[in-house]
């Protein structure tokens, strides 16, 4: 499993509805592709449960690199960037993924927290402890997913997780969730990556 994302903020005036609208225009667009297990389209709108900025971020966990690769070289990347600029795309190795107590219900927030490792860190113990962190969010009431993984350039792990309600019970950005392509989540292995 791989991680990635890709953030555009936007002015504090943005019509965010223009996104709202993009990605009831363009979201199913990726329901069936290959390689990917899910793409959450992810917003923060400024002043919306606490968000400082406006902000559109999707969030990907990818089953293939051949699949992400076509996303990213194709057609699928070169339409954001034309309408929105290039952004810089992160990539994160993944550790863990599980299933939420909530799996089949609709997911309507996503909370997403990126923590620098640090140097004195035991690496192996850092992996595990955020694998645990997924397991342990994965059984909260309303969690419909969770996934930790790791950038090795950054040392920086990111814990994600989708609910099916407001608040969530984890700690980080929060976002609304406008649509979730899943054609491989199913595929996605459970547990640890390791």
């Amino acid at each position: 499993m791989h991680a990635m994302q890709y953030e555009r903020t936007l002015p504090a005036d943005y019509d965010t509805g223009v996104i709202h609208a993009r990605v009831s225009r363009v979201g199913r667009l990726l329901d069936d592709w290959e390689g990917l297990g899910l793409k959450a389209y992810l917003l923060r709108e400024r002043g919306v449960h606490g968000s400082p900025v406006n902000q559109y971020a999707p969030f990907y966990l990818w089953n293939t690199v051949a699949g992400m690769n076509t996303f990213l070289w194709g057609d699928g990347f070169r339409k954001l960037s034309d309408d929105f600029g290039r952004p810089t795309v992160r990539q994160w190795t993944g550790l863990a993924y599980e299933e939420g107590v909530a799996a089949g219900s609709p997911a309507l927030f996503a909370v997403r927290r990126r923590e620098p490792v640090p140097e004195e860190a035991v690496l192996s113990e850092t992996a595990r402890d955020a694998a645990d962190e997924a397991g342990r969010l994965a059984r909260e009431e309303g969690a419909v997913l969770a996934a930790a993984a790791m950038d090795t350039s950054r040392w920086e792990r990111v814990c994600f997780s989708l609910w099916e309600h407001d608040p969530p019970k984890a700690d980080g950005d929060l976002f609304q969730v406008l649509h979730l392509s899943a054609p491989g989540r199913t595929a996605l292995d459970g547990g640890r990556q390791w």
